[in-house]
């Protein structure tokens, strides 16, 4: 089994810290990212493309200006990697398929004419952009041609294939994907790096190519929950330009993580979670529970609406009919330029009756409501990230933990908390209230510094 995960890998808040005491620059971060992605990306195909001569030009601006003592912001010289589904001003952006298919479906002229806003804030917050990341088509199931970084016979997952690999292997410090099934999670759990899916409308989705606009999350993919935070803290606004975005608080998710903060109560989500999900993703959970109640936190067994039990169905329903309205002018006069899932689920969304749509977005909007009821005595609701760990290319894995969340629009985060027996990562998520990232992160922030990190068997 080859690994590409490099040994003792440096945090996005250990080298935004080093760059302000000068231990070290944004330019040597860059050059280190650069040589990681040099010396690795032939096998692992996580980056669409690599600005090498900007990034390094970008870098050399920043440690001018630290040189004065003047920082951009909380990401002054950080390396991180966009998928490419969003728009960075000047480049391509293909969605996993080409700029003309692009063009075709959102209206946009390519190469993009200017910064997605969540690329404007990463860049006002001192990122440095290190190039685009490989996304399955459209983001949706085709397999990738990206690998995991910890075995190259195993699938990354999808549809944030690129950007989770890419962190994972130390080719930058952090990523941001998208979710509109299990996107962000599920590639982040099977890569072994941190995930976090915001609640809906909290990061604009303006200038990122729409799948099912009443499922689609953008959000960051990084090395552990503090970096997710630093990210989030950057990345959540309010944009016109974007009808699901919202203009709620900040939550200042960074300062919240000071001090030890009071153990969590935590509630255990059967159900599907426990049906779907395979033995070792399962024990994983149990022994971090155990482990979490152990060191102070409260445990129990939260119980799932009855409106829970045709959340997969209905997730399908409004993902395939997103996605078929996005493509209808394009697809059926070029079916043969699509790869067979992504075809099929258009076609499958172009004959859905109207009344099943109506249907669908119905139940979508109870269960929002209804999920509320599983909060009751909790701070977070517990699951395993994945069903287990990463299975072979010929697939990115099962949805299922994932896809009610983005379903309901319930923020969420995700950590690695052992391995499967053939050493692969597994990873548990916690799942907070509508807007409760600062709750939600408050727990993921004590549960993954008191995790067991013990091999499951």
């Amino acid at each position: 089994m080859t690994s590409l995960v490099p040994e003792n890998p440096t945090s996005l808040v250990e080298a935004a810290a080093a760059v302000r005491t000068g231990d070290t620059t944004a330019t040597e971060l860059v050059s280190q990212c650069l040589e990681r992605i040099e010396t690795s990306d032939g096998d692992l195909q996580a980056f669409v493309s690599v600005q090498a001569s900007d990034a390094l030009a970008r870098a050399a601006e920043l440690d001018a200006s630290a040189a004065t003592g003047r920082f951009a912001g909380p990401l002054h010289g950080i390396p991180v990697a966009i998928k490419d589904i969003i728009d960075v001003a000047g480049l391509p952006t293909a969605a996993g398929m080409s700029v003309e298919a692009v063009e075709a479906t959102t209206g946009r002229s390519q190469p993009a004419a200017c910064d997605a806003p969540l690329v404007t804030r990463l860049r006002q917050a001192g990122a440095v952009l290190i190039g685009k990341t490989v996304t399955t088509a459209f983001a949706c199931f085709d397999p990738p041609p990206t690998r995991n970084p910890h075995d190259l016979e195993r699938t990354p997952g999808g549809s944030s294939s690129g950007s989770a690999a890419a962190v994972a292997a130390g080719m930058c410090l952090a990523a941001i994907g998208s979710q509109t099934g299990g996107s962000i999670t599920r590639p982040a759990a099977f890569c072994g790096v941190a995930g976090a899916k915001p609640s809906l409308g909290r990061v604009p989705c303006a200038g990122v190519v729409p799948i099912s606009e009443h499922l689609d999350h953008p959000g960051p993919i990084a090395r552990c929950v503090a970096d997710l935070a630093v990210m989030l803290d950057v990345l959540i606004s309010y944009h016109p330009a974007d009808p699901t975005s919202r203009n709620t608080p900040a939550p200042g998710l960074t300062a919240s993580l000071t001090g030890p903060g009071r153990p969590p109560q935590l509630g255990r989500l059967g159900g599907i979670f426990s049906d779907r999900a395979g033995s070792e993703a399962i024990s994983a959970v149990d022994t971090a529970m155990s482990a979490w109640a152990s060191a102070g936190a409260e445990t129990g067994n939260s119980e799932l609406p009855a409106s829970f039990e045709e959340v997969l169905d209905h997730h399908r329903i409004v993902l395939v009919s997103g996605l078929a309205a996005n493509h209808r002018d394009h697809y059926p006069d070029n079916a043969d330029r699509y790869p067979p899932g992504l075809g099929g689920l258009i076609a499958e969304g172009l004959d859905f009756r109207m009344t099943r749509y109506i249907e669908a977005r119905r139940h979508q909007m109870q269960l929002k409501a209804d999920i509320l009821q599983c909060f009751d005595g909790y701070d977070v609701l517990v699951c395993p990230a994945a069903t287990g760990g990463a299975p072979d290319t010929s697939t990115t894995g099962d949805p299922s933990m994932n896809a009610p969340w983005s379903y309901t629009g319930l923020p969420t985060v995700s950590f690695p908390i052992g391995h499967t027996d053939d050493g692969l990562p597994l990873s548990v998520q916690l799942i907070g209230r509508p807007d409760g990232e600062t709750g939600l992160f408050r727990a993921a922030a004590w549960c993954e510094a008191n995790r067991l990190a013990a091999q499951t068997s």
